[in-house]
């Protein structure tokens, strides 16, 4: 883990997209953050010593979940599947499919390949990363120690590492530059996200605070831009209680998604997992009295 000493900082964004507005000054008291997100060696490491079964290998309750596709009755998970060329009107529908029997171990399905060790863990919902944080004696980082983490010091930059996307044409995150949904330059085919620290940290040593996988946080979705995701589903017993995700994942790009940015946060339903969506933990830092 990385140590932060915290402090104020400049919070949200007025140059982008609504849900990040105002910007505004906040405080973080000083806290420790994990270098890069959880990979599927460590949370392997978590369910080989407690037995945990994650969400998505659970079959859904019905009673949860009135009017539920019958496909959906049985364990699996939210995918991405690139849609094929001439295929029509393209939308999120078109490129997000419930795919059963995926889950963290087979991210793209049980016809697919096995999880890459070094890769981060995928298809866990905000549940699973609780359950993991408390077993290794840490939680997850609210939303503003997120944003705090992910400027890396540059306070205000548009970016984790300045003002340019590309600086010099070189690629500081896993994100989807060109093509998306349909086309990427060097991704054939799955796995889409990348080992972590592929790419340089930033300036506070952490790696993949933007791009390859969303990543949970504690704090809930707040205002009317609390309705919005991109795969909701409601339960019967808490509908759209929905946590912020942020750093954005391999599928934002600059025709669709652009929340390749600290500032940038998404809505994610506590119940919904999916193939572009992780995590890492946060610690307090005692402080003398």
């Amino acid at each position: 883990m990385v140590r932060l000493a915290g402090g104020v900082f400049a919070m949200g964004s007025d140059r982008h997209y609504e849900e990040e507005r105002p910007a505004r000054r906040a405080f973080v008291e000083p806290f420790e953050i994990d270098a890069t997100p959880v990979t599927n060696a460590a949370f392997a490491e978590f369910v080989a010593t407690t037995g945990y079964i994650t969400f998505a290998e659970r079959a859904p309750d019905p009673s949860a979940y009135p009017g539920i596709l019958p496909h959906m009755l049985d364990p699996g998970s939210i995918v991405f599947q690139s849609p094929p060329r001439g295929a029509g009107p393209i939308g999120p529908e078109t490129w997000w499919t419930y795919v059963r029997g995926a889950h963290w171990r087979f991210p793209y399905g049980p016809d697919a390949d096995q999880a890459v060790p070094d890769h981060p863990v995928v298809h866990v919902v905000w549940e699973d990363a609780s359950a993991y944080a408390l077993w290794a004696g840490k939680r997850l980082p609210s939303e503003a120690e997120a944003e705090f983490a992910a400027r890396g010091g540059l306070d205000g930059a548009a970016y984790a590492w300045g003002e340019e996307l590309t600086p010099n044409g070189r690629l500081m995150a896993n994100v989807w530059l060109e093509g998306f949904p349909v086309r990427h330059p060097d991704r054939k085919r799955p796995p889409y996200t990348r080992p972590v620290g592929s790419f340089p940290a930033n300036g506070y040593g952490l790696y993949d605070m933007i791009g390859n996988v969303w990543e949970w946080t504690s704090t809930y979705a707040d205002g009317p831009q609390g309705a919005k995701s991109c795969c909701a589903k409601t339960t019967k017993t808490s509908p759209n209680v929905m946590k912020v995700l942020k750093g954005g994942s391999h599928l934002c790009a600059p025709n669709y998604c652009q929340r390749y940015r600290p500032a940038a946060r998404w809505f994610q339903p506590t119940d919904t997992s999916t193939s572009h969506v992780g995590f890492r933990c946060a610690r307090s830092v005692k402080t003398p009295s």
